[in-house]
């Protein structure tokens, strides 16, 4: 199973380190992966990185990698406003592909993008890593069996403190590269957990803030801000339950910190990514008293165990982090392509993720006004 990587960033670096750290992880892996070939925008990237990452080649071009034979996957690492043009070729070509959210910068491109997933049979896979951590794996299993009954409401953030420098920029904070802001690149994910675990969008209404007007751009000059540097979003599920969704880079003493809360008619869910060993469930069913009898929040140990073949190594005890959700998102795609199934998140999920997004920033752009998904 011989995978061509396009792109040889942080996420480059992140899925190599998962397809090399599969066979540790889950045993038996009943499939051979490896990242055979790289490309990078400059060729001298992909040299270097091939080398330090023990890659076997490097490619002239995404071109070379796509028209390959021996490449059986695309795994698409690139800024987002290169995405749809890769996976055209890419698909077109018959291979499967993995790759980095957003799937694309709009709607109409990422249901395109489906389509012809589905048109010619290729496994195709979204990375929302976020999705195979134990702990929300644990709380889609418990969502699913009623035991907290209907959801009315929840609340989720992602917060980081990288667009509190004003004089440091990244690709990710130019719109005219990433396609959006911080709704792209954190928001996707957050909102992608509220779809997987709660379900479908009624309405969204949007509000986005570029706080820091004016900061050194990558040549270190002047540059104003284009891209949203926070998003905050009020949504209504079709299900009937309405809650909150807020993604920033503006919070000073935060790192990686998402938190998600959902409350249903009998329970609720709460998770925090700085501790991702634990999901907390309130069983509402269990008596209370005086002395608040056998109610309250559990702290459920998720740690390292997942579902067989995983959660041999390092053990199901061992405490997990960040990384651990990509390498079971790396598996689970994987696993699809070997095994000829239906990959989850799909790229239909990808598009419709997409969709929710648009909505949101044209509600932001018309004043918050209410969109319906």
């Amino acid at each position: 199973m011989k995978i061509g990587m396009i792109g040889c960033g942080s996420m480059g670096r992140t899925h190599s380190f998962a397809v090399e750290a599969l066979r540790f992880f889950y045993k038996p892996l009943g499939f051979e992966p490896e990242i055979a070939a790289v490309s990078a925008a400059h060729y001298e990237s992909a040299m270097a990185a091939a080398e330090e990452l023990h890659i076997k080649r490097a490619a002239a071009s995404e071109d070379e990698l796509i028209s390959d034979p021996d490449i059986d996957i695309i795994d698409i690492c690139t800024p987002n406003i290169y995405h749809y043009a890769t996976l055209k070729k890419a698909i077109g070509a018959g291979k499967h592909v993995y790759c980095e959210k957003p799937l694309c910068v709009t709607y109409k491109q990422a249901k395109e993008i489906a389509e012809l997933a589905a048109e010619k049979g290729v496994t195709a896979q979204i990375v929302f890593n976020n999705r195979f951590m134990a702990p929300i794996m644990r709380a889609k299993e418990i969502i699913s069996e009623g035991r907290i009954g209907n959801i009315v409401s929840f609340n989720v953030s992602y917060l980081h403190s990288s667009a509190t420098d004003i004089n440091k920029t990244g690709w990710k904070q130019d719109r005219d590269i990433c396609g959006g802001g911080v709704l792209f690149d954190l928001g996707s994910h957050i909102i992608d957990l509220i779809y997987y675990l709660c379900g479908e969008f009624e309405t969204v209404s949007g509000r986005s803030q570029i706080y820091h007007k004016v900061r050194k751009g990558l040549n270190g000059s002047d540059w104003n801000t284009n891209a949203d540097e926070a998003f905050y979003l009020t949504a209504e599920l079709c299900g009937g339950a309405v809650g909150t969704i807020e993604a920033s880079k503006l919070n000073v003493g935060t790192n990686d910190d998402l938190r998600l809360e959902i409350y249903g008619e009998r329970g609720a869910l709460k998770f925090d990514l700085m501790e991702p060993n634990w999901l907390w469930f309130y069983d509402g069913s269990r008596c209370g008293g005086d002395m608040g009898g056998d109610r309250g929040f559990t702290k459920i140990e998720c740690v390292g165990r997942y579902p067989a073949p995983g959660g041999i190594f390092p053990g199901v005890k061992a405490p997990v982090g960040w990384l651990r959700g990509h390498i079971g998102s790396m598996y689970s795609f994987l696993e699809c392509v070997a095994e000829g199934k239906k990959p989850c998140p799909s790229f239909d999920d990808g598009a419709y993720i997409q969709k929710v997004m648009e909505r949101a920033y044209e509600s932001a752009d018309n004043n918050s006004i209410i969109m319906k998904v």
